[in-house]
């Protein structure tokens, strides 16, 4: 019946008189169907594979959410997360909720890396690419050479270390553009540098950590469809004075939507066809469609549509039913050597250093991309991880207890109501105040089992914002700034800033790498701690 009511009503506006607003929704609907949105994105696909040929040793790594699409999924090192709107004209920033510290070292070990994204038609570069990323790389840059000069000024290295930070006097710590973005902005961004690399400073980042793994300054470099590479000539990464921070725009930049055949089929190129995956996608995701792709693509434009349905629901049916038919995934803890706790990296679970580790220990930089995998980040030796109910469903049998602050899916509960507690937490576009009244039941739920020392799960749909931001409100108000549990004791005695919790959230975000969350979710938080801090006694 909708559907039937939507038809008549197009139907009724295609008889109206026929507007230029109009005939342009009218062009624009017809070229953006789903077919020609994933043969574009497989297009630009295969020009994003033949540009991380020429580098075969540099990590493929996808800037997120719209990079995804344009790489299979076993190729790619990492993820990524640069926004546009911190590079948007007048509005540049840099994000300590969006550090990215595990990209810098992932590409301070394999010498450089390649990151993908795209945008819409009209530009060539997305301004993540174009001032987002060279933006961090300068602020990063200019950190780790404050900190190198201070080690050399008060010899508080070893002499191994000493002959590392030795050509810190050659170190470029400027900011590198690219030559479209105007001088006068340029110069402001420059203007603003000194005072973002103050803010990294102070939120508590692991910079001991970037100086040892960094050899080389960062510099990005940009690469797209107009650009021209002679095979022949193709430069070796490891010859530059740099780290290459290489950014590929996946897509081609022309205005005019161009018409291209494959086989026996027609279509029309779409632009940035990844972007914005909820308007035209139809649930399909990055990994459902390169499972898929073949089929997809080859049954062309008319069965397109029902293919990419029986797709969807499929998968839906079998993440319904895995809980019951998959194998089980054993999450294992922090091993123990002789030499005390050390990064543990399984097959899908990664452990990294405990909060008050030793800062000579470089934190951990192969967190690795996984596949519908069921990745579990443990956060230190907090006996806390976080996870997506959509990857660890399975992978529940080393848990002692379970918070699900997912409101769309149901774990296997406990035998116990002590083990399991479901809060039915939405984002704040749905909801402005659902995770600031469920957090005192969250916090008190965590509270009495971390003093049984039990091994608690913080879940929620993605991974990536909510259950980050309960772990935030529970460390800030159950742990010490050593990162230790002590019941709140600490919290009691501390004043609650925005600066303490932007500390504690680069401290969960150096293990939860995938870690997105948003701001009016982070404001809740913020709330809830001062509302706790305003009922303690005197």
């Amino acid at each position: 019946m909708a559907a039937a009511a939507a038809a008549a009503s197009e139907h009724a506006a295609e008889e109206g008189p026929l507007s230029i607003y109009k005939a342009a929704r009218r062009i624009k609907r017809r070229e953006s169907t789903l077919y020609n949105a994933l043969r574009s994105v497989a297009d630009d696909a295969a020009f994003v594979a033949e540009i991380a040929a020429l580098w075969p040793a540099l990590p493929l790594v996808a800037n997120l959410r719209c990079g995804l699409w344009y790489a299979q999924p076993r190729s790619l090192a990492a993820t990524c997360y640069f926004k546009s709107t911190d590079g948007h004209a007048g509005n540049w920033g840099f994000s300590t909720a969006r550090l990215n510290l595990h990209l810098a070292l992932l590409a301070g070990e394999r010498g450089g890396c390649i990151i993908v994204d795209s945008t819409r038609k009209g530009k060539r570069f997305p301004d993540s690419m174009a001032k987002t990323i060279p933006i961090w790389c300068c602020v990063l840059n200019r950190a780790i050479q404050r900190h190198r000069l201070r080690a050399i000024n008060q010899a508080v290295v070893s002499n191994g270390d000493a002959e590392e930070y030795s050509g810190s006097s050659n170190w470029d710590s400027s900011v590198h553009l690219p030559v479209w973005v105007l001088e006068t902005e340029k110069n402001a961004i420059e203007g603003r540098i000194e005072e973002w690399a103050n803010l990294f400073e102070s939120c508590g980042a692991d910079i001991h950590s970037l100086a040892l793994g960094l050899q080389k300054p960062l510099r990005p470099l940009w690469i797209s469809q107009n650009t021209r590479i002679w095979l022949n000539e193709v430069p070796d990464h490891q010859l530059w004075d740099f780290t290459p921070i290489i950014l590929v725009s996946a897509s081609a930049s022309g205005t005019v939507a161009t018409q291209r055949t494959a086989s026996e089929f027609s279509w029309r190129y779409i632009p940035g066809a990844g972007d914005d995956e909820e308007s035209w996608a139809r649930g399909l995701t990055p990994t459902l469609f390169w499972k898929h792709s073949y089929d997809l693509l080859d049954g062309g434009p008319d069965l397109c549509n029902q293919l990419v349905a029986d797709i969807v629901e499929k998968d839906r049916v079998y993440r319904a039913q895995r809980g019951e038919h998959s194998p089980q995934v054993i999450v294992k803890h922090v091993k123990c050597s002789s030499h005390g706790l050390e990064p543990y990296k399984g097959d899908h679970t990664i452990i990294a250093q405990p909060m008050n580790s030793n800062p000579s220990t470089i934190a951990p930089a192969n967190t690795q991309y996984s596949n519908g995998g069921h990745v579990v980040f443990w956060i230190g030796t907090s006996n806390l991880a976080v996870g997506s109910t959509m990857q660890v469903a399975d992978g529940l049998a080393d848990m002692d207890c379970i918070l699900n602050c997912d409101s769309t899916s149901r774990l296997p509960p406990s035998s116990s109501e002590d083990s399991y507690l479901e809060l039915p937490i939405v984002g704040s576009k749905d909801e402005r105040f659902s995770l600031l009244k469920n957090l005192p039941k969250a916090v008190s739920f965590a509270k009495k089992n971390l003093i049984a020392r039990r091994k608690m799960l913080l879940c929620c749909q993605n991974g990536e914002d909510i259950s980050i931001c309960v772990a935030l409100a529970i460390i800030t108000r159950l742990f010490s700034d050593t990162g230790s549990f002590d019941c709140g004791e600490s919290f009691m005695r501390r004043d609650i800033t925005k600066l303490e919790m932007r500390k504690r959230l680069v401290f969960i975000c150096k293990y939860a790498v995938n870690a997105r969350p948003s701001r009016g979710n982070l404001r809740q938080v913020y709330g809830f701690l001062c509302n706790e801090k305003e009922q303690l006694p005197c």
